[in-house]
């Protein structure tokens, strides 16, 4: 299997998180499964909490996913909790894609009647929310709760500075830890980069049978599962009607006139 996993991190400036990013995945794959990861280079990559800056993140993105379906790749790993450009992915190529958060909050329903998100910052948590309820798992959502994570780029300190490390895990476990107080079943570190910490340290639960969804491990894993079920299916993953609907072929020549080398797959 060939798996591209796409971050939403300027590599230059998390250099100790990709280090650890990697890792991670090369310990929670399938032998035979080879990860490329990559990072964002052209605009950005460092504060995708604003919407703005994730929608021009998200270009680099979509002409990734481009890219991948020409070189041939089983599967697209979305790495970012805000699964920028997700559906639209979906729309060019024919590759299973799959999103940070939307598989995470399925897994989660697979594991507790109910699941709770800590966020980096407040500013994150309306966009995570607003993907719960897109991918229609509102009533199992038990309650968020945000750390206080304002730049994003200082969690790279978390890898390379153990005391940092330490002090965020620590934050994240104390909202954990209310969040399980107050009924929750699952808890699901809402952003990608503490989510490859924890992993790093081994953390899995907030206590004994209360699981901590570890969705970089759950992506990776999903995915490979995403590319055996294709291929099981005799190559047919994506739906083509309505949703993800490619252009007809009538209207491909007048499209590519005007977009350029668009819906490679079509």
């Amino acid at each position: 299997m060939k798996i591209w996993y796409q971050s939403l991190t300027r590599p230059t400036a998390w250099p100790a998180y990709n280090a650890a990013l990697r890792a991670v995945l090369e310990r929670v794959k399938d032998e035979g499964t080879h990860i490329d990861v990559h990072g964002i280079e052209q605009r950005g990559g460092i504060g995708d909490q604003y919407r703005y800056l994730e929608f021009i993140e998200t270009q680099e993105v979509l002409t990734n996913v481009e890219r991948a379906t020409r070189e041939g790749y089983d599967a697209f790993l979305i790495g970012n909790i805000g699964d920028p450009g997700l559906r639209e992915a979906r729309e060019i190529t024919t590759m299973p894609v799959l999103g940070l958060c939307e598989t995470s909050t399925h897994l989660a329903c697979l594991m507790g009647a109910n699941f709770a998100l800590v966020t980096g910052n407040t500013k994150h948590a309306p966009r995570i929310i607003e993907n719960v309820n897109k991918y229609g798992l509102a009533s199992r959502l038990c309650a968020v709760r945000s750390m206080t994570v304002e730049r994003l780029v200082d969690l790279d300190q978390g890898f390379s500075d153990m005391s940092a490390g330490l002090a965020l895990i620590e934050q994240f476990l104390a909202h954990a830890r209310a969040h399980t107080h107050d009924g929750a079943e699952v808890i699901i570190p809402a952003i990608g980069v503490l989510m490859a910490l924890l992993a790093t340290h081994n953390i899995h639960e907030v206590s004994p049978g209360i699981p901590i969804l570890n969705g970089v491990t759950s992506l990776v894993k999903m995915g490979e599962a995403a590319i055996r079920m294709r291929r099981a299916m005799g190559g047919v993953w994506t739906s083509r009607r309505a949703m993800y609907a490619m252009p007809p072929d009538t209207q491909l020549a007048e499209l590519r006139a005007q977009y350029g080398p668009v819906y490679p797959t079509a």
